[in-house]
């Protein structure tokens, strides 16, 4: 006959009072210890540590909180995990927030829309943040009707800058006239642009500048090519441009678009940078390996990670009035591009 299993008691966890009797002391230094008052003996103090670690006693976040006005944890609102830039910016957020000392709570998006953003609040205020970051590169954010919840500190990634929150962002307008004024500097009568997509905010402001930098050099300005940041797109429009008379160079909103039209220009019998010349934006670690080596602009998206981070600590700690920045770009010439032939 089978014996039934005997039951197993529910676990329990040490209680501050477990952790007072180990110590030696009171429940009330106990929770001093824990939400880190300075009104407690160092000798006391180390006590009372040594048997929280003995018990494995864990202090309660949220009671902390109530002591220290913070949760030591930020939110972060994101609406792409498979950008290049993204991912990058939201690794430095991370390496920032540790060593600010707080955690991360991740929201992913599917949609940036004024209903996705604000239940990504909700849900973010349910789990007890002190602040959000915002990473959504999308004109939706923009939009008149769209508002940021209030109540907690808040710094936008690349977006628009009509906030009154700080915002932080690369440098897109200088990044584009970079690409654009190395281009006719080499003495190419004029640049052909491969856009990104139209509800993106990098995109409109790397179009604006390459429009605005031909106009002030008195060139033409072309037909703009609109892709969708993949490196298929990139083939496509580069195919048409490949089809196109007189085109000698071009500027592509970024690294992947620019692969893509670099295989269609290879594609057509054409060679670069001797036919056309190609300039792509962000650097991404593949771009000196494209054949020939990318000249690109690079994007410090490490920077603009711990700018945002630290403009939003300073938020919430109110150490100091924040407004947000601009992290500048550079220009990174290799072998894609040249002179014209004449």
């Amino acid at each position: 006959m089978l014996k039934e299993p005997a039951a197993i008691a529910p676990r329990r966890d040490p209680s501050i009072m477990d952790v007072a009797r180990e110590a030696g002391v009171s429940a009330q230094t106990v929770s001093r210890v824990a939400t880190g008052k300075d009104v407690v003996r160092p000798q006391t103090r180390e006590r009372v540590i040594e048997a929280m670690h003995r018990l494995g006693y864990r202090p309660n976040g949220a009671a902390r909180a109530l002591k220290s006005g913070r949760y030591r944890n930020i939110g972060v609102i994101m609406f792409s995990l498979s950008s290049y830039g993204n991912m990058r910016t939201l690794e430095a957020i991370a390496g920032e927030a540790a060593l600010a000392g707080y955690a991360l709570t991740l929201i992913p998006l599917a949609v940036a829309s004024q209903s996705g953003v604000s239940g990504a609040f909700a849900r973010l205020s349910e789990q007890a943040v002190d602040g959000i970051v915002i990473l959504i590169e999308a004109h939706q954010l923009n939009e008149s009707d769209f508002v940021l919840p209030r109540g907690l500190p808040v710094v936008v990634v690349d977006s628009s800058a009509h906030y009154d929150q700080p915002v932080v962002d690369t440098d897109q307008a200088q990044g584009a006239r970079l690409a654009t004024e190395h281009l006719l500097d080499l003495g190419h009568e004029t640049v052909w642009h491969i856009a990104g997509p139209d509800e993106s905010f990098s995109a409109q402001r790397r179009r604006e500048s390459w429009q605005a930098t031909l106009r002030n050099r008195g060139a033409a300005i072309p037909e703009v090519l609109v892709g969708d940041w993949s490196a298929d797109s990139g083939r496509v429009t580069g195919r048409e441009l490949a089809r196109r008379e007189g085109v000698s160079a071009v500027f592509v909103a970024n690294d992947q678009m620019a692969m893509g039209a670099m295989h269609a220009i290879h594609d057509a019998g054409l060679r670069i940078p001797e036919d056309i010349s190609v300039v792509g934006f962000d650097d991404t670690p593949e771009s000196a390996s494209f054949w020939p080596a990318l000249t690109t602009v690079r994007q410090h998206f490490d920077q603009v990670g711990v700018a945002s981070l630290r403009a939003l600590v300073a938020a919430i700690e109110g150490v100091a009035a924040v407004s947000g920045d601009l992290i500048p770009t550079e220009l990174v010439i290799r072998d894609s591009t040249a002179a014209p032939l004449r």
